[in-house]
């Protein structure tokens, strides 16, 4: 079953006994011919000098091809008297293959064993195509197996080709059955003593996501064992893992989906994408299919604007439908776009052209019953993950395949070319597309749903992250799905067919899981995915009744599709609050593009495709409920930047929070800040990132923070002091700038003292701030913060309101205490203080415990993520202890607390009497300090309601001391922190919008 060529005309004699008494027309015949005058087309065997040729079935089946190289004894050569078809030449055009032969010649220079220039120690001995359905894996793989005897530097060499697709219908049975199971005679000894000797085999395993076998099975279930009979997967994973033929050269194609699962199974494999028809391709095949220049021209440009079509189109199966469906519209007069708009509408337009009634008549209800059976045939396909059919997958269906002759007469479905009794889609997409088509069609005496006694899932289930887990599949027939629920496409349907159709699918999807949750059972898949299949319905109404409970949206935008969905999808969310957005680098154009002023509203409209869809997506920011935008991570360029302000700059824009943090280019931030001068409605600004004009930044800030209402947090880079001077001269102007936070900006010595001198003034209003980065111990020593006291922090501290101070990674040192303690002066005016990481010593903890017990406001304390030793701990509990200690929430999460540290901490909560959270998350208390802590609690009344610990739920005292304080102490709560995070309860800073 390959190609094997063995080094002397003696070793091939050896097998010919086998051959004596075989018919000229018997499979298993010699043929003989000379090789001169033979031609060397792309679609032929590489003839190599002194071969001898055994057909073991059909010529056109590649794999049945055995070669042995020798010479006759007149010395003439001899080869197969008739060459193998051409691995790439289609029933449907063949009038194209110098386009596949360029495209595999193309792909064929990425495997390195075909390349001469690519020494034997530099090849890899395992090789993975993948690429999407239709793309032309296999027919590389077939071409590959054919260019194998040329570029193989072995003497002796042989070539397998197994089909996954085949060997899904095999019987266990051994491995030397399987490679030679087309050709038993080679099971003799002999011949497989060939095989197993041979220095130089290639295995091509075409189609691996074909394989049907239970999880695991691959992985744990192997065989080396040549004669042991085995399922065929196992063998087949056994090869894949080199347990049979360990030097074998292995070539495995795949789709992507199934590309995660192969690599568990080989080692070190080169990855090669495939990826068909090139954008050039595309051209030279829409200019040949379409004669008129430019019609093609014209119909290429239309595809184009459907990111989604386009892609599809590097299946030459999708190449071809489009064009023939593009063609038939334009000689008809007809304007393409509408076609081309979704994949729905060109496959529908396609399925409809091949059965259009005539003029004025009637539906074709004949249709009916074979529309009936393909989409039947189609969704079993889907959801058993099958692409191949045979009469037994009908009988379950109780389908005939008469009933699918109108189907085949038009190429929906086509024949296999290696069995003429089996039969496909003519791609992927067309049966997910029909499988769609199953979910909404109704046909004259259904008296319930037909996939009830099948394989077939529920509406529901098609839109499950589980499922789609599984057969990712699913996704793309969930886009035809809502693209079939377009009422015109419906009528399209009924009108051509003769069916009824029914939308009771989308309802279905826009049901709530449960009484509980508030989104519907389409949510379950992500916003983004949501958003697909939205786009693909076209139907504004449907997306604004879909979308009418969105209040908050987090998109990724990677693609050019994702633009488009969303752009779609945006402008109907009308009651939309919070958006949060990111534009992967290549989505928007980076080049500089001319805007032309629009007339008609004086707005500017640019000519590049994807800032038009960009200008639509921005639109929403003018929506009236959206109150926060978030654009961090954005690569936007300077006209899409331009954009975006321009809609920010209208009357209609609400915004209160602005976020920006690492966003290109470097300029947007002066651009933003320019259009957030003068708008009354924000509270937060945000901004983060490398800002080169750092000067007029500041100066853009100060403005900005003269007319609003504003928290600022920024994140910049370092910039000159005398910059940083036009920001801080500001918080003497402003007043009601009520946080700063600078935790990643590096201000240095020189831009802290200016900073403290700003906040020394009488008249500025800051009431939370946050340490910036490369300050040092001595940048804002106490003589600088005490000021912060006497002026204004409380007097501003309206009711109900509180303060917060915090600081992060100012690597105290020892030297530091003078430093902790002119901060925590601060906090004696502050209810929160957060001096996490800080490296705070046993001499810091002495501050803290005196502020504990001075202090009548503080009642959130943080210092998580300190090593504050054992007296630093028994210092803070003499704090806690104290009977003023006002402390509500005590967070000591990371802080190195060992079991000796428990019996301080279980005395102060006995004696606190104001003590309601205490987290001692990720500290290595061990079961003794737990069960202490959890006997003082048992024994207790005190106002503790939260406690977060590490501990072991699982152990027999640990459990019995739980039941036993839960008993005493019901309205505590006991939260097992086993997680490496950071609580949630240290983020102080802009924890409300």
């Amino acid at each position: 079953a390959g190609l094997v060529r063995v080094q002397s005309e003696s070793s091939a004699l050896r097998l010919l006994p086998q051959l004596q008494g075989a018919q000229p027309h018997d499979p298993m015949h010699l043929h003989r011919a000379n090789l001169q005058g033979l031609p060397r087309d792309v679609g032929e065997l590489p003839l190599m000098p002194q071969i001898w040729c055994l057909r073991a079935y059909e010529v056109n089946r590649l794999p049945g091809i055995l070669c042995f190289s020798g010479e006759e004894e007149d010395g003439k050569p001899s080869v197969l008297e008739h060459q193998p078809a051409s691995a790439w030449k289609s029933t449907f055009w063949p009038e194209d293959s110098d386009i596949f032969h360029d495209v595999t010649q193309r792909n064929q220079k990425l495997i390195p064993f075909l390349s001469p220039q690519t020494g034997p120690e530099a090849r890899p001995r395992t090789v993975v195509l993948h690429g999407a359905a239709g793309v032309g894996k296999t027919t590389q793989a077939k071409r590959t197996l054919l260019d194998w005897s040329e570029f193989s530097q072995s003497p002796l060499h042989c070539a397998f080709y197994l089909s996954c697709r085949e060997l899904n219908h095999m019987i266990p049975c051994t491995f030397a059955e399987l490679i030679c199971r087309n050709c038993p005679e080679m099971q003799d000894d002999d011949a497989l003593e060939v095989l197993t000797q041979a220095e130089n085999v290639l295995f091509v395993v075409d189609g691996f996501e074909e394989l049907k076998v239970p999880a695991g099975v691959l992985i744990h279930d192997i065989c080396s064992d040549w004669n042991q009979k085995k399922p065929v997967p196992v063998l087949l994973s056994s090869l894949l893992k080199r347990k049979m033929v360990a030097k074998a050269t292995l070539l495995v194609t795949t789709r992507r989906e199934a590309l995660r699962e192969l690599l568990l199974l080989v080692e070190q494999p080169l990855l090669v994408e495939v990826e068909g028809f090139s954008e050039a391709d595309r051209v030279l095949f829409f200019l040949r299919h379409l004669e008129d220049t430019d019609q093609a021209l014209r119909a290429l440009d239309t595809v184009k604007h459907s990111p989604a079509l386009f892609h599809l189109c590097a299946a030459p199966a999708v190449c071809q439908l489009l064009c023939a469906s593009l063609k038939l519209l334009m000689d008809g007069g007809e304007d393409p776009g509408l076609a081309c708009q979704t994949t729905t509408s060109l496959f529908l337009r396609f399925l409809c052209d091949q059965f259009t009634p005539a003029p004025g008549g009637h539906p074709q209800h004949y249709l009916r019953r074979p529309l009936k059976a393909l989409c039947l045939l189609a969704a079993q396909g889907l959801w058993t993950q099958v692409s191949l059919f045979d009469t037994e997958d009908l009988e379950p269906l109780e389908v005939e395949e008469a009933d699918l002759r109108p189907f085949l007469d038009k190429h929906v479905l086509q024949r296999d070319r290696d069995h003429e009794d089996c039969f496909s889609f003519i791609h992927l997409s067309m049966q997910q597309f029909l499988a769609a088509a199953f979910y909404i069609l109704r046909f004259p005496g259904d008296s319930e749903w037909q996939g009830s006694t099948l394989d077939i899932r529920g509406v529901r289930e098609l839109f499950s992250t589980e499922a789609r887990a599984r057969n990712p599949q699913l996704a793309q027939a969930g886009h035809f799905l809502w693209g079939l629920l377009n009422g015109a496409r419906a009528r399209e349907l009924e009108a051509t067919f003769g069916c009824q159709v029914s939308l009771e699918a989308g309802q279905e999807l826009l049901k709530r899981t449960s009484e509980e949750e508030e989104e519907p059972v389409l949510w379950a898949v992500g916003l983004l995915e949501v958003f697909h299949c939205l786009y693909e319905s076209q139907d504004s109404e449907l997306v604004s009744k879909a979308t009418a409970a969105l209040k908050d949206a987090s998109l990724h935008l990677t693609t050019s599709q994702d633009l488009l969905s969303c752009s779609f999808c945006l402008q109907h969310c009308q009651d939309l609050q919070r958006l949060s957005l990111r534009v992967a680098k290549g989505v928007l154009p980076e080049e500089e593009v001319a805007l032309e002023l629009d007339a008609l509203d004086g707005r500017s409209r640019p000519d590049s495709e994807p800032l038009c869809l960009w200008m639509d997506l921005c639109s929403v920011v003018s929506n009236k409920n959206l109150r926060a935008l978030d654009i961090s991570r954005s690569f936007l360029s300077e006209p899409a930047v331009r954009l975006l302000c321009d809609c920010m700059t209208h009357i209609s824009c609400r915004l209160q929070t602005v976020t920006a943090r690492s966003i290109f280019p470097e300029t947007a931030y002066q651009d933003l800040c320019l259009a957030l001068v003068g708008k009354t409605t924000l509270t937060h600004l945000t901004l983060g990132g490398s800002v080169l004009e750092a000067q007029m930044l500041m100066l853009l800030l100060g403005e900005t923070l003269k007319h609003n209402r504003c928290r600022l947090q920024l994140g910049l880079c370092s910039a000159p002091t005398l910059h940083w001077s036009y920001l801080f001269l500001t918080l003497q102007f402003n007043h009601s700038l009520t946080c700063l936070d600078l935790s990643d900006s590096q201000l240095l010595d020189g831009g802290a003292k200016l900073l403290c001198a700003g906040l020394r003034h009488p008249t500025c209003p800051v009431q939370r701030l946050s340490q910036p980065c490369g300050t040092t111990q001595r940048t804002i020593p106490a003589s600088h913060c005490c000021p912060l006291r006497p002026h204004g922090v409380t007097s501003r501290v309206g009711r109900g309101q509180g303060t917060e101070m915090g600081f992060r990674d100012p690597l105290f040192g020892d030297g530091g205490e003078d430093w902790v303690w002119g901060a925590l002066l601060t906090g004696l005016s502050c209810d929160s203080c957060r001096l996490e990481n800080c490296q705070l010593t046993e001499a810091c903890c002495k501050e803290v415990s005196v502020t504990l017990v001075v202090s009548q406001k503080l009642t959130h304390l943080c210092l998580a993520k300190n090593d504050l030793g054992d007296n630093g701990v028994e210092t803070l509990c003499e704090g806690l202890r104290y009977p003023y200690c006002r402390l509500q929430a005590l967070v000591l999460w990371g802080c190195s607390l060992t079991p000796l540290h428990c019996g301080e901490l279980a005395s102060a909560l006995v004696s606190n009497q104001t003590l309601e959270t205490l987290d001692l998350g990720q500290n290595a208390l061990g079961l003794s300090g737990v069960t202490v802590l959890l006997e003082a609690l048992r024994d207790s009344s005190g106002p503790l309601r939260t406690l977060r610990l590490k501990m072991d739920a699982w152990n027999t005292k640990v459990q019995e001391v739980l039941r036993e304080v839960k008993e005493s102490n019901p309205g505590l709560t006991l939260d097992s922190a086993m997680g490496t995070k950071a609580p949630s309860c240290c983020q102080f800073f802009f924890s409300t919008p």
